[in-house]
């Protein structure tokens, strides 16, 4: 059965926004695999300076020197540098996912209503069709009826 004209004029508005649909949830995936990469890195710079802050316990249960103990602040600070740095790369990248879950929504809202007008255009020329038959049906037993009577 071909598609009715008003549902087949809007075949290739579906179509487009299947693929917006496509493309938007494609990102989304990106954006979340980037959220991931970020929030390992930062736990990774926490596990790392935990585990720096273990060796100066370590360390400093056998005493250490003044230059040992400089290169260690100057360390951490620049590891805690690194983790407010990657904090609000975490930070950004979450945006970002929220930003694309937000866009494939409306794709996705825009494009379930569209597929949502052409099963209504659908059905309203399936009944409108049912109808013809019908009446087309009426008519030739009408027709049958007077050629009987005649």
């Amino acid at each position: 059965m071909a598609l009715p004209s008003r549902a087949s004029r809007l075949a290739p508005v579906v179509d487009m926004a299947e693929r917006e649909e496509r493309d938007a949830a494609r990102n989304l995936g990106q954006c979340q695999t980037q959220v991931n990469q970020a929030e390992g890195k930062l736990q990774d710079l926490h596990r790392y300076l935990g585990d720096y802050q273990q060796q100066w316990i370590t360390e400093g249960k056998n005493g250490v020197s003044g230059q040992w103990m400089m290169n260690y602040q100057r360390f951490l600070s620049q590891l805690e540098t690194a983790i407010k740095q990657q904090n609000q790369s975490v930070e950004w990248h979450r945006n970002n996912l929220h930003q694309a879950r937000e866009l494939w929504q409306q794709k996705y809202a825009r494009l379930e209503g569209l597929r949502k007008l052409v099963q209504k255009y659908m059905d309203e020329a399936r009944v409108a069709a049912d109808k013809r038959e019908q009446k087309l049906l009426d008519e030739l037993s009408q027709r049958l009826l007077q050629r009987e009577r005649n």
